[in-house]
């Protein structure tokens, strides 16, 4: 059965095929919890194989029921394929969307067996994580394997070959369309702020990651560090001539966890309020650049928790928005679809293809992973295979 049959299948659009050679879209995000018997399951799935005991989940869990046990990750998703859906639609094109995610329903597997079934045998997917790193791309990757694995032996038994090739497009941190949504989320923020703010500061936020997952994320050309960097100083830059003024900048973290003797990127956005509440700052927005819609550390890291810092301190705080549905970023996503289906019938021609545009100092991200992208700890492969990839298992 369709995941949202009346998003999934254009609406009136002609029988054309820009996206050939791939015949179905795969939107590929992390998953949620949709009420309060999700939480648990949902939270051991996200966990499997880290041997963290349910006392700790139980913790984790509070985030959500403090939502109702509702993620809002899903309900952002299902707006995102319907916006996705439109625009494809508005050019002409029809090829069929579906969703899956790594730690919930819709699962990967589900939306791969039902782009098969319709008959799609070429997939193209998109990763709602616009930075390369383990967990922004590799681990989606590592799952892909696995959902294609499930599917061969739905098809044909255990040890079959794929029944189906999914390739992906490019990380998109540096794609002009994610970068403008930032920008306008800025300086609708900045917007928001008493006129007696002007000193205020602006905060770009991420989601922490162990520092040697850091590391090992160059391998691909820039680290998950530096591809925020790259970006924030683009909309920092551009949101400051819109507002007619100079937006000095930081790049705090939110979400660590782990053991506490394992090192993660700093500072936490808290820590880097309060460090700024000490240097006299009274105001600052905080921009959520590492996260494409409005996940669990969102609405609660930053909404209920570093709001509420920010409160302690008597500083003003303005949260900007995340990409989520603004035009430019939808409009940039159906960019990156058609870059790359006509980068894959460049290369079946044997022409090489031309890079996509980008904003900041870093190139265009390449679309098949070479050998050692992403891997949890620099030269150390995990031996999980991974799509997308021009060595599934390096």
């Amino acid at each position: 059965m369709p995941t949202s049959p009346d998003l999934t299948r254009p609406s009136d659009a002609p029988d054309a095929q820009p996206l050939a050679p791939y015949d179905a879209v795969l939107l590929l995000s992390f998953g949620g919890p949709d009420g309060p018997d999700d939480v648990m399951p949902f939270l051991r799935n996200v966990t499997a194989g880290k041997n963290i005991p349910d006392a700790r989940l139980e913790q984790v869990a509070e985030h959500y029921h403090h939502f109702g046990g509702v993620s809002p990750i899903n309900g952002q998703n299902k707006a995102l394929l319907a916006a996705l859906r439109a625009e494809l639609d508005a050019r002409a094109v029809s090829t069929p969307l579906v969703w899956g995610n790594r730690n919930w329903a819709p699962f990967t597997l589900d939306a791969l067996t039902e782009a098969y079934e319709a008959g799609a045998r070429r997939v193209l997917a998109v990763v709602t994580s616009a930075y390369s790193s383990y967990s922004g791309c590799r681990q989606y990757r590592e799952d892909l394997w696995q959902a294609l694995d499930g599917l061969a032996a739905q098809v044909a038994g255990a040890g079959a070959e794929h029944p189906l090739q999914v390739d992906k497009i490019r990380a998109y941190f540096n794609h002009p369309g994610f970068a403008e949504a930032a920008v306008d989320a800025v300086v609708d923020a900045f917007a928001q702020l008493p006129q007696d703010a002007d000193g205020a500061r602006l905060v770009f936020v991420t989601h922490s990651i162990p520092t040697t997952m850091d590391e090992a994320s160059a391998v691909s050309g820039a680290s998950y560090t530096d591809q925020h960097r790259d970006v924030a100083a683009v909309v920092a830059a551009t949101a400051g001539e819109r507002l007619g003024r100079t937006l000095d900048w930081d790049l705090a973290f939110c979400s660590r966890s782990g053991p506490p003797n394992q090192p993660w990127l700093e500072p936490d956005v808290n820590d880097q309020l309060r460090a700024l509440d000490a240097a006299g700052t009274r105001a600052v927005v905080l921009a959520p650049i590492g996260f494409v819609s409005d996940h669990m550390e969102v609405v609660y890291d930053l909404d209920t928790e570093a709001l509420a810092t920010a409160a302690e301190l008597g500083m003003t705080a303005v949260r900007a928005d995340t990409a989520g549905v603004r035009a430019p970023f939808v409009s940039g996503l159906v960019d990156l679809l058609l870059e790359r289906a006509a980068h894959e019938r460049d290369r079946s021609a044997g022409r090489l293809p031309e890079p996509g545009p980008v904003v900041g100092e870093l190139p265009a991200w390449s679309e098949i992973c070479r050998p050692g992208c992403c891997l949890q700890r620099a030269g150390s492969p995990s031996g999980v295979p991974a799509t997308c990839s021009a060595d599934p298992l390096s």
